[in-house]
């Protein structure tokens, strides 16, 4: 007999799980709350002969759109959920067994040359999600791929692989998005996002908001619908962030961006809760509890991603990896949330302390740290590229001498920050750029080797990307940004409005163009390129295009 995935049930499971844990080894233990995510209410072998009859499927299940991820030379990930009715707990779908799905890839968006196809079945126990990894593919060439259930046909997805490892390269062109709170406004800049011409789009973190959100839909401030009440309060469930992802993933313009490029995602704080460090959470709450909900929130992640599966015993989410485009770049995704010791002073910006200061915190972990550093001593690309979420480069907030810094971003962990640069100096990366999400708003940065001296040689860049929505519409001029520009000469751009970079690498250069949106919290917002910079190869430091 099939097991029925009840949400209640499997939520007790991770309760129980975190509890047998322990308040010590959870603390130490980064991958705990994975661990318990990815080994409760799995789907059961023997469920095969409990498939939904594909005449059972009467209304469209694929109202949350299709998606493709984490390319390689030779495969691609493939992305649908099944949810015929995406605002109700199980998708309207039946609580256990599973549903048949059929996917197809081609050469061309009329599915007249296909190049591979196959069957797989989309599990209860994983909210009907399905994750295929389409291989056997040839290198740095776009596809189309779509699904089927039923009498139903998926929209189209377009997708491309990397080139081969060690092939010389001209050029990637990539995105840089991140921090989309739907109450906040529309996704408008993903409807021009899905106009570019890219590669790649690179989602840095806060993809899900886990912040109550009213019947009009916060400040999109709705009057032709409402939404249904499950959303009203804070996530803490896997129930309530598998419908925080339907939620988002049935706007449009965000399902067009990812019909349009495969995506590499990794996470910040609030696809859990905001500014949590590893197994301490913001607010007051039980070790137990917060296991629990973390690893809720780290299946949902999963779920709702185009991410290969975890490994198959289940015991660690490693987020962190790494991808090659031919000998141009080397793309390392960083993890700055699931190991960092907890923030400083309190958090928040505070100056800076001894505590602070402590060689032994880390922000990604002694493991992470090792296996960063490892890829740069390895790596033959022209280009070393740090996706990531929040700021690496030091912040002063006044041009006073002593500045308070932000104790959530790299500056409230120095001595982890310096390990990186040095590690990458040994290692003589010469191409060093870090995308940034996490703020809400653009910088364009000079990576410098010792931030307290103005004279200290540059070693990188840094491009921060504004907030898809979060914040509303912004402003070009934030408040501070006189304060914040006087108080960092490495600061060379600061803008407040929404929307999203584009960034291409070629062999001799790296650039980057702002595209910022007019206005967010209606519909019909118009784009515009606010500034572009660029950092030459072997000679690093930014110059306006």
């Amino acid at each position: 007999m099939a097991r029925t995935a009840d949400p209640s049930s499997h939520d007790q499971q991770l309760r129980e799980a975190a509890a047998r844990l322990g308040r010590r080894r959870f603390l130490t233990a980064a991958s705990a709350a994975a661990a318990v995510a990815f080994t409760t209410n799995l789907p059961d072998a023997r469920a095969a002969g409990a498939d939904l009859a594909p005449g059972a499927l009467t209304e469209n299940p694929f109202t949350l759109g299709v998606a493709s991820g984490d390319p390689l030379p030779d495969a691609v990930v493939l992305w649908t959920r099944l949810a015929p009715r995406p605002y109700e707990p199980g998708n309207g779908l039946p609580p256990a067994g599973a549903v048949r799905v059929e996917w197809e890839i081609a050469h061309d968006e009329r599915f007249r040359r296909a190049v591979r196809r196959g069957t797989v079945r989309a599990h209860a126990e994983f909210n009907h999600t399905v994750h295929v990894e389409a291989d056997g593919l040839e290198p740095d060439r776009v596809y189309w791929y779509r699904f089927r259930a039923g009498s139903w046909t998926s929209p189209v997805g377009r997708t491309r692989t990397t080139p081969a490892r060690g092939r010389r390269v001209d050029e990637v062109r990539l995105g840089l998005v991140s921090c989309q709170a739907y109450e906040d406004g529309y996704f408008t800049a993903y409807r021009h996002l899905a106009q570019e011409d890219l590669d790649a789009v690179f989602h840095v973190g806060d993809y899900i908001y886990e912040y109550g959100i009213d019947a009009a839909g916060g400040d999109r401030g709705y009057t032709d619908r409402t939404l249904p009440a499950v959303f009203g309060h804070e996530t803490a469930t896997l129930e309530d962030y598998r419908l925080r992802y339907a939620l988002y993933k049935t706007d449009p313009d965000l399902q067009a961006a990812h019909a349009a490029f495969p995506w590499y995602v990794t996470w910040d704080d609030h696809e859990v809760e905001n500014n949590y460090a590893a197994g301490i959470p913001e607010k007051g709450q039980s070790p137990e509890a917060f296991v629990a909900r973390r690893a809720a929130a780290y299946r949902a992640y999963w779920e709702n991603m185009p991410l290969r599966m975890p490994r198959p015993e289940g015991t660690d989410l490693l987020l962190y990896r790494r991808f090659q485009y031919g000998r141009l770049a080397q793309f390392d995704l960083l993890d700055t949330r699931q190991y960092r010791s907890d923030q400083a002073n309190g958090d928040g910006w505070q100056y800076p302390t001894p505590e602070s200061a402590d060689p032994a915190r880390t922000l990604v972990g002694a493991t992470q740290e090792r296996w960063l550093l490892d890829g740069f001593r390895r790596s033959t690309a022209v280009w070393n590229v740090l996706p990531q979420q929040v700021v690496f480069s030091r912040r002063k907030n006044t041009t006073d001498e002593r500045s308070r810094l932000s104790m959530d971003a790299w500056d409230g962990y120095p001595a982890s920050r310096e390990r990186i640069l040095a590690g990458a100096e040994r290692a003589g990366v010469e191409n060093l750029v870090v995308l940034t999400g996490d703020v809400h708003v653009a910088y364009a940065l000079d990576v410098k080797r010792d931030f307290d001296d103005p004279a200290a040689r540059t070693v990188g860049v840094e491009f921060v990307g504004t907030s898809i929505s979060s914040d509303g519409d912004g402003a070009e001029k934030p408040a501070n940004w006189a304060t914040l520009t006087a108080a960092n000469p490495h600061l060379k751009f600061y803008n407040g409005l929404r929307g999203y970079t584009a960034v291409t690498l070629t062999a001799g250069h790296a650039r980057a163009d702002f595209r910022t949106v007019s206005h967010i919290t209606t519909p019909g917002g118009t784009v515009a390129t606010a500034a572009s910079f660029v950092t030459e190869a072997g000679h690093p430091g930014l110059q306006q295009a």
